[in-house]
């Protein structure tokens, strides 16, 4: 199956933090060109490819890590009326929760909308605000609690109900592509090393729970202490009302990070590899790093040379993430050749700034 079509899949699967086993069995079973294959305790999906230049010395440890869990809900309470009150599993963007169709994984899949009510009955006040999150309600076509509960129970998961659409050109829209775009970046890059010699053992991993606070890339690093972590993650894509310099342009290829979650060393050889090949890419000042992978990775044991790479994203936290599939070809090209050029020298000399 070709990477993109493995993209629309993985994103239209359902994956919320704490229970990405079914993307993470849907990616094992779509990589071929990893040498192992391996989960860990958390569920971290762990696609080992060996070093294929060996020497007297011992092949450097790179991990590639790009999170595959997605925001979600989960049911708190089943009222009398069968109607089912939820919490967010991560942050969800409540402006669009209304309306929406969902999945409820109860004791079958059953779906759902997301309703409230209506203005006409709203206080004026109401009116002129989103409709707070616990104002919601899920109505899967039940008339009361004990029908409800037939099918539902407290903290079975709820999904967004979402197929991917193509827009124009090579554009794509849908949920979870924060951060499953950024796992077919991992897919591509593992099969393009199929047919490259490169001295260092590469770990990708799809991680686990990152939405909730990057629990699966601190004990995945701490299990494989690479001397060489990338996390891979999307940033904000350019939009009307946002400034240029807070958004990396679609189509323009990924944002390389740089700040102090950045090791200086990876992100000028990034930029290096990045023009000696001809790819585009933005640069993108960052200086609050908690909210991705790379924040686990940098501070595991002693401290990890750590680098960021970003696939710009419209929309983030909504069911309708939309990117440009040439960032993720141009991503995963730039991740390749810097595999493919690593040396022992330039890895002995990380520990020195």
């Amino acid at each position: 199956m070709d990477i993109k079509d493995t993209l629309i899949t993985l994103s239209e699967k359902s994956g919320v933090s704490g229970y990405e086993h079914k993307v993470a069995d849907y990616i094992e079973l779509n990589c071929p060109w990893a040498d192992e294959i391996r989960k860990d305790k958390l569920g971290n999906l762990i696609m080992f490819k060996k070093a294929t230049k060996t020497s007297d010395k011992q092949s450097p440890k790179v991990m590639l890590a790009a999170h595959m869990d997605e925001i979600g809900l989960i049911i708190t309470k089943i009222n009398e009326n069968g109607f089912l009150h939820f919490s967010t599993i991560g942050g969800i963007d409540q402006r669009v929760m209304l309306a929406q169709e969902v999945t409820v994984h109860g004791k079958k899949d059953l779906l759902g909308i997301i309703g409230a009510k209506p203005p006409h009955v709203q206080a004026p006040d109401e009116r002129e605000k989103s409709v707070e999150m616990d104002q919601l309600f899920i109505d899967i076509g039940c008339d009361s609690a004990e029908q409800a509960e037939n099918l539902v129970s407290v903290g079975d998961l709820v999904t967004i109900n979402r197929s991917v659409i193509k827009l124009n050109g090579s554009c794509l829209a849908g949920k979870a592509m924060d951060d499953r775009a950024c796992v077919a970046v991992l897919l591509e890059c593992l099969k393009a090393l199929a047919d490259i010699n490169h001295i260092a053992d590469v770990y990708a991993v799809a991680t686990v729970q990152e939405e909730v606070g990057v629990r699966g890339a601190t004990t995945s690093t701490f299990s494989i202490v690479p001397d060489i972590g990338i996390a891979l993650d999307v940033g904000h894509g350019d939009m009307p009302g946002v400034p240029d310099y807070q958004t990396i342009k679609l189509a323009n290829g990924p944002g390389i990070a740089i700040g102090p979650h950045v090791h200086p060393k990876l992100h000028q050889r990034f930029v290096q590899t990045a023009e000696n090949w001809n790819i585009s890419y933005t640069l993108e000042p960052a200086v609050r790093p908690g909210g991705t992978d790379a924040y686990a990775i940098q501070i595991t044991q002693d401290g990890i040379p750590t680098m960021l790479l970003s696939l710009p994203l419209r929309y983030m936290h909504t069911p309708v993430e939309t990117l440009d599939y040439e960032d993720v070809r141009k991503t995963a090209r730039l991740l390749t050749q810097f595999i493919a050029e690593l040396d022992w020298e330039f890895v002995e000399g990380l520990p020195c700034f």
